[in-house]
């Protein structure tokens, strides 16, 4: 059989392809990861020039934690389908890795670093607490649009219960609370406190009962849930001005290759060969375990004053490798 070639004009015409992965890279970051970071560039920049100080960036945490992120995960869970939201293998997949992750950088905190139990939980949490809620909610919703946000609610939920956990850890092991039964009771409390929490549980017994949120409370429910997106992106980087930058730098270099490297690695395996999720599935694990460590992360560091430097370094040295890392994986999702 001869197999003929095709006129060089139209060989001429096709472009190789490398430019075309070239192009796409570029749309990539030119449409999805400079405006994200370039809002978290922004609110930096409104803190570091004195436009915002550090009062405001409390007050805008605060609006967003109670205000605007509630009213988000509330309607987005209340109208997606109950399968979509109890995701089994998703979550399986996700807060499996997550927690293998926090039980990997515990063991190595402990062996490599010599922490005790507390400063070991702080440093596991810092390596294994993603940043969904500011970061992955707006990354999505940019990325993939309104319609495509649960997985970043689903993780989010998940990674509240691992910090609502963790709280409770670093209580019981530096002796903060005297009684399992004090210590339950706290914690419990903390978790039905939690407005983001109740939203989302909220948000899912409408779905179960197969409510539907009436229109003016849901035009209001919308109107400041379409806050939260920018709003988080730019207190995320109004927070980082001031931060101490440093410590120790094998510590710290340490932590960001788990959580930017091995986290997304081990969400990958358990979510290809455990769990066997579809392509989209996989896709938005990974995507949300390579996010950088979230500004909780250093609240519960201050809450107890253990490894508060070093907590606030990896957030930030994460934060700006995750433009790398991020920009790679959304290439790699959104590309040819």
């Amino acid at each position: 059989m001869i197999v003929r070639s095709p006129p060089v004009d139209e060989i001429r015409k096709r472009p190789p392809a490398t430019a075309a992965i070239l192009a796409a890279a570029m749309q990539t970051i030119v449409e999805i990861v400079i405006p994200v970071f370039g809002i978290i560039l922004t609110g930096y920049l409104a803190g570091r020039l004195g436009v915002l100080g550090t009062a405001a960036a409390a007050a805008l945490n605060r609006f967003i934690y109670f205000f605007a992120l509630p009213p988000l995960l509330f309607t987005f869970t209340a109208r997606a389908p109950v399968a979509q939201i109890f995701d089994w293998p998703f979550i399986g997949a996700f807060l499996g890795g997550t927690l293998l992750v926090f039980a990997l950088a515990f063991a190595a905190a402990r062996a490599l670093f010599a922490h005790g139990n507390a400063a070991a939980i702080v440093h596991a949490l810092a390596a294994a607490f993603a940043n969904t809620l500011y970061m992955g909610i707006p990354l999505f919703l940019t990325a993939f649009g309104s319609g495509s946000t649960m997985p970043a609610i689903v993780a989010s939920v998940c990674n509240l219960l691992v910090i609502g956990a963790a709280i409770a850890a670093v209580d019981v092991v530096s002796a903060k609370s005297t009684t399992i039964r004090r210590i339950v009771a706290e914690t419990a409390g903390s978790f039905l406190r939690n407005p983001l929490l109740a939203a989302a549980a909220g948000g899912i017994l409408f779905s179960v009962s197969g409510l539907t949120i009436p229109k003016p409370f849901g035009t209001y429910f919308d109107l400041l849930g379409a806050v939260a997106g920018p709003s988080a992106l730019f207190a995320m980087g109004l927070s980082l001005v001031g931060q101490p930058v440093r410590s120790d730098i094998a510590e710290v270099g340490w932590l960001v290759f788990v959580k930017l490297v091995v986290h997304p690695l081990i969400v990958w395996g358990l979510a290809v060969h455990a769990f066997r999720l579809d392509v989209a599935g996989i896709e938005s694990a990974v995507l949300l375990a390579a996010l950088p460590s979230g500004a909780l992360v250093y609240v519960v560091a201050q809450r107890f004053d253990i490894l508060v430097a070093r907590a606030s370094t990896v957030i930030i040295v994460s934060t700006a490798a995750s433009v790398v890392c991020v920009s790679a994986l959304l290439v790699w999702l959104l590309g040819p």
